[in-house]
């Protein structure tokens, strides 16, 4: 499928998805969240790992359109708040790991689009925020939801009160992203990890995945039995018998499962 404000690219099992909207620094409107939609909805079964970016060396994702936002009333805003959450809780869900690349600004929905990938690796020219009190508004793609499990609660709130940006240094200190990097070896290292995911079993991290998401906001109790099922339905996979058989004969293992989609 053409899409207008996507550009995809495959590498090996690597799949690069770009935002691109460069004039608008990547700023997310009602129509890049169906095209995203539409694309997490066809995602090729062969591809093991999603990398997000955005087009530019300006912007990840700048926010969500403000040109668009500005005439909704509430029930149009409250649709349109509920549209970018579901296309990002797509995005947490999906079986494969997805890394976000962030090559620039990720303010408001382009910080709650990083946050709904699985690991952030940032530029150390990206700056991260949530603004939106700043324009009357909270964060509506699921923000106010993520930031505070990533960040903790009084740094969350901080965060969200006084709108403020904060540098890759300071998002990298308080656990919003995984690694800063130079901006022209960015892409390198995210290849570099998306590669080492590569190499391990799709059907265990997809199991993985599925635990960790699950328990995240679940009880002990049901932490247990949410892992407890995943974790054995890692032992009906040929990945688990071919993994442990290499270990024991002390070889590579030669992984074949494929996620189920």
């Amino acid at each position: 499928m053409e899409y207008e404000f996507l550009r995809t690219e495959t590498s090996g099992q690597v799949c690069i998805l770009t935002i691109s909207a460069e004039k608008s620094l990547n700023a997310l409107n009602s129509r890049i969240l169906n095209e995203l939609d539409e694309f997490l909805s066809k995602i090729d079964s062969s591809v093991r790992v999603l990398v997000i970016t955005g087009a530019g060396e300006k912007a990840f994702v700048a926010g969500a359109d403000i040109s668009e936002m500005s005439g909704l009333d509430g029930e149009a805003g409250r649709q349109f708040g509920r549209r970018g959450s579901e296309v990002f809780a797509k995005i947490e869900n999906l079986p494969i790991p997805v890394i976000a690349a962030v090559n620039g600004f990720a303010l408001g929905g382009g910080c709650e689009l990083a946050m709904a990938c699985d690991i952030r690796i940032a530029s150390s020219k990206a700056k991260f925020g949530q603004p939106e009190v700043g324009l009357g508004i909270i964060p509506g793609f699921s923000g106010t939801f993520r930031l505070p499990r990533l960040v903790g609660l009084g740094c969350a709130k901080e965060l969200i009160y006084t709108g403020r940006a904060i540098r890759a240094d300071e998002a990298l200190r308080i656990g919003l992203v995984n690694k800063v990097v130079e901006p022209e070896n960015l892409m390198e290292e995210v290849l570099e990890l998306a590669g080492q995911i590569v190499e391990k079993s799709a059907s265990a991290i997809a199991a993985a995945k599925a635990s960790i998401n699950s328990e995240y906001n679940s009880t002990v109790e049901n932490a247990i039995d949410i892992e407890s099922a995943n974790f054995g339905s890692c032992f009906e996979n040929q990945d688990q018998k071919e993994g442990m058989a290499a270990f024991l004969e002390k070889r590579k293992p030669a992984f074949t499962d494929k996620v189920k989609f």
